[in-house]
This record gives C-alpha cells, structure tokens and sequence, in this order.
C-alpha cells in the first residue's frame, strides 16, 4: 500500500565527481546545535519513464531503489519550487499498480520502461537542535549516471542535498543556503538528478544538425506567435481521429496577440489542469476533484462561448465528453458538499431541538454513498472513455480547428462573445424573478446559475485581452453565482432532508429534528429570492465589457 510524504528540499552543485566536497561549519546555522555524522548509504536507483519521457516532461520521477533506509518505489509529483509530495510503495519486481494509476493521465497506454539508473554514495549529515530534534538532512551524494533507454551514455557529478525534516519551517533552508552560498556553494541548474541525468546522458546531435536547429529557432524567435491558421473555415483538425498516445504540452509560442492566440491560451490551461490534478484526484486530495470539475466545465464553457473562434463541429461532441467528466466528478463532489452543509446547520441548531441520533444518521447515509462514488470516480479515471478524451484534448490544442474570426483582434471578437453570454444571463434572471415562488423559480434560478459560470468563465478567458471589464465582470458573474448558489443548495438541502426523514420515519426515530432543519433551508431560500432583485440591478447598472 502506497503511502505520501511532503518532501521539501534544495539541491547544490559539488564539485566534479572525484574531488574533495567539503562543507561549511553547518553549526554556525542559527537554531543548529550540533551536526551528526550518519555515515554513507550507498543507493542504487533505477528510473522508469515512457520511451518519449512524459513523466520527465511533467517533472514527475518514477524510480525503484534499494539502499539507505527508504528501500522501494518512489513517485515524486511536483507542489511548487523545491516541494514534492513522494508516494512510497515497497519493493517489487514490477511498477506498483497503485503508482501506475498515478501517472495514468500522462502515460495512457504507453509502457513504462528503464531510462536510467543512478549509483550514489550518499554522505549524510543530521544538523539538530539543542534537544537533538532533527532540522534538516544534509548529503554529499557523488553519482554516477547510466543511460538504460535511448542512447548508452553515462555522466558523473557530485551534489549537496538539503532536505527539511518533516513539520519543519521552511525558513530553516534559507538559513542553511546563506551559509552555503558565503562558502561559494550555488544552486544546481538541474531540477532532479534525474533532470540532470537524462540531459547528461542523452545522445549527441552531429554539429551539423545542431548548428541547423539553432539557426531554425533563432529565424522563429522574433516572429510573432499564431494559435493556428486562422481562415480556414471547413478545414479543421479532426480529433475524432487522435491517436492513442499522449502529446506533450506545446507552450503558446509568444505572447497572445489575436482572438484565437487568447482563447487556446485558456483552453490550453484547462487542459493541463486536468491532466495535472488526476493524480491528486485519486488520491482524494481535499478540493482536487472540485478544481477538476471546473477545469472541464471551464473547457465546455469556452467551446460554447467561442464558437466564432473555434470550430463547434468539432468542439460540440468533444463538450459532450466533458459534460459526462463533469458529471463523473460531480457525483463525489455533490456528496460532499451536500454533507458539509448538513453537518453545519446541525452543528449550528441548539441542542433541545436535536432528538434522536440525527448525527449518526448523517453520517451513516452520508458514507454509504461517498464509498460507492469514490469507487466509481477511480473506475471512470482508469477507463478508455476518459484516457480518449485526454487524448482528443491533446490532439485539439496541437491541432485546433480555428475559425477566421480567430485571426482577428481580441477587443472585437472577444468582446461580443461575452456580451452575448450576459444577455442570456440577463434573460435568465429576468424569467425568473417573474415567476412565484416555487418548484418552476428554483428550476429558473439554477438555469441562471448555470449561464452566469458561463459568462464568469468566457469573462475570465477575456481578461487578458480585455483588462479591467472583463475583471469586473468575472467579479459580478461570481458573485450572482454564489448568491443563486445558496439557494440551489437549499433546495439540495431539502431534498436531502426529506430523504433523511423519511429513513428516520421508517426505523421508528423520531423526525422533529430534520423538520426543523427543512424550515429553516427554506427561510435561506427566501432570503436569496428577497436578495436576488437588488443584487441583479447593481450588476446591470455595471453592464457587460
């Protein structure tokens, strides 16, 4: 069974591999009372990857190591500069399959294969308090490289680690930095050993193809980026013929300059956000799975607002695929929301209005369904019709099917895209606050819900282009979401309520309490629909970009 451990730490260049590494006097560290000789551990690693290095291309390692005292398999998925979470799993002949899941989104159905293994002696230091409480793990590690796949090189170099101990400040490092950098230690250019091993190792180009590819970018660097050919109405990518492997990211080549260039740049982002937060998602990280879900309706939304932009034939059966995503995610996310709001209102209710075991109850009818959801999410994440929309994604951002307004300037094309969401939107409300209170009112309300992410969203992919409106408008979309929010979650409220209630009735409890909580959902309900008229007023009075 896999378990995680947050790894903080920053890497040093030595000197070369074979000379003397000394390291500064570490007590004179503030906080260090004494440095502790822990000997050298001799480490024998081997990293896995895909033949085309997808896990290397996300900054994730994958490796299987013997020596020191953390034997087994270790995946690393980046958190941010110098912080890692690795996941651990013991030793085995094969790729653990709980470790393969975890890269699921990256590799497809590519195999995982031997690129490189890594010999180090590893020189450990425990730098430690006046209570002996460990701070830091500091290694002199001199390695040596082999190249297992693409190519038979090998490189050799020395390195100094610093890792944080666990639950430790972070600032501790800075601490330790600044006494290595005053004994002319610096940095190491490399993110990973791996990182280093693989450039160290990799095949020569003959001098000719190199000096070729130098000059090839250097005549497209000052040329100004394009999204795709724009004007080519009927001549678009077909995704539904995208392969089973994955395509690496492609960054935007320059900053966006046209409607098309500032849509992908969104559209890509969510697309990497997806990819990105699978891991997480699995892990049932907290929110990962609500950061998913809205990375995909993002998407969706973007397809339906820039239609002018972006081919929908192609776009509409591919946001068919993501609605069903969203919906996938939504099972597990609604359940927990749900249950978050149920368990607040009974928190917040006095105690002499709490009869019979409601809390239990709640939690009981609660787990039940979060066990089936959560087996299922893992079931959709490892199954075909997701891995190919992952794909087809990939394919469209390489390939996207661009319309010829998408060669024309943002302020124009970009502008009349969200002015026409926030019509509906106005439409939307209008429809509903002419209605009575009631079933059709609370249908109308989410249907307003609903149109305002969209417009929040197609405002946000306009910021860029558009500036302060468009801010503007991702503030009051957001807001009118969150208002017509609390009253569509009243209304799941209730319909949970009822459900409870009648489970309670059935096992001889007694009811009061889930009344009680119904009436006063129904009070917050009121409320929103009170608030509602005032609230769409000021957002009118501000207007579209």
């Amino acid at each position: 069974m896999a378990d995680t451990k947050r790894e903080i730490e920053r890497k040093y260049e030595g000197p070369p591999a074979g000379g003397d590494a000394p390291l500064p006097d570490l007590t004179d560290v503030p906080g260090v009372s004494g440095v502790i000789d822990k000997g050298v551990a001799e480490l024998d690693a081997t990293y896995y990857d895909t033949a085309d290095q997808r896990l290397a291309t996300a900054s994730l390692t994958l490796r299987r190591r013997t020596g020191g005292d953390d034997a087994g398999w270790h995946l690393k998925l980046p958190v941010s500069e110098g912080v890692r979470d690795e996941i651990r799993a013991p030793l085995s002949d094969t790729v653990p399959e709980d470790l393969t899941a975890l890269v699921r989104s990256r590799i497809r159905e590519a195999e995982l294969v031997p690129v490189v293994r890594l010999l180090s002696a590893r020189d450990i230091r425990h730098l430690v308090d006046a209570s002996g409480t460990l701070l830091a793990e500091v290694s002199v590690d001199r390695v040596r490289a082999e190249r297992l796949s693409g190519g038979a090189g090998s490189a050799e170099w020395t390195e100094i680690e610093v890792e944080l101990a666990d639950d430790g400040d972070p600032a501790f490092l800075d601490k330790v930095e600044k006494k290595l950098r005053k004994a002319g230690i610096k940095r190491s250019a490399s993110a990973s050993k791996l990182a280093k091993a693989l450039d160290d190792t990799a095949p020569r180009k003959p001098e000719k193809a190199e000096k070729a590819e130098k000059a090839g970018k250097a005549e497209t660097a000052g040329k100004p980026g394009k999204a795709g050919k724009a004007g080519t109405t009927g001549k678009v990518a077909d995704v539904s013929k995208a392969t089973t492997t994955a395509a690496k990211p492609e960054p935007p080549d320059s900053t966006p300059r046209t409607a098309g260039d500032h849509i992908l740049t969104y559209a890509r982002a969510q697309r990497d956000a997806i990819v990105e937060l699978d891991p997480a998602v699995r892990r049932d990280v907290p929110d990962s799975v609500h950061r998913m879900r809205v990375a995909t309706r993002r998407l969706r939304s973007t397809f339906r607002s820039y239609g002018k932009i972006l081919d929908r034939t192609v776009t509409d059966p591919i946001g068919v695929e993501l609605k069903w995503l969203a919906a996938e995610l939504g099972v597990d996310r609604d359940q927990e929301v749900l249950t978050e709001h149920l368990t607040t209102a009974l928190d917040d209710l006095p105690s002499d209005l709490v009869t019979g075991p409601v809390q239990a109850r709640l939690s009981t009818w609660s787990g039940a369904r979060r066990s089936g959801s959560r087996q299922h999410l893992i079931a959709v994440l490892d199954g075909k019709r997701y891995l190919d929309l992952l794909t087809t994604l990939d394919t469209l951002v390489a390939g996207p099917p661009l319309r010829e307004a998408a060669s024309k300037k943002p302020e124009k094309v970009i502008a009349k895209a969200v002015r026409k969401d926030f019509e509906k939107v106005a439409d939307l409300v209008g429809e509903a606050l002419e209605l009575p209170p009631g079933s059709e009112r609370d249908l109308a309300m989410h249907d307003a819900r609903k149109k305002a992410k969209r417009t929040r969203y197609a405002a946000e992919a306009a910021t860029p282009a558009l500036g302060d409106p468009a801010a503007d408008l991702v503030k009051s979309m957001k807001s009118l979401q969150t208002l017509l929010g609390d009253h569509q979650d009243s209304v799941m409220v209730r319909g949970a309520l009822r459900e409870l209630a009648t489970e309670a009735h059935e096992a001889g409890e007694n009811a009061f309490t889930y009344g009680v909580l119904y009436g006063r959902a129904e009070q917050r309900a009121a409320a929103v629909e009170a608030e509602l008229p005032g609230e769409w007023e000021a957002i009118e009075d501000k207007g579209a970009v």
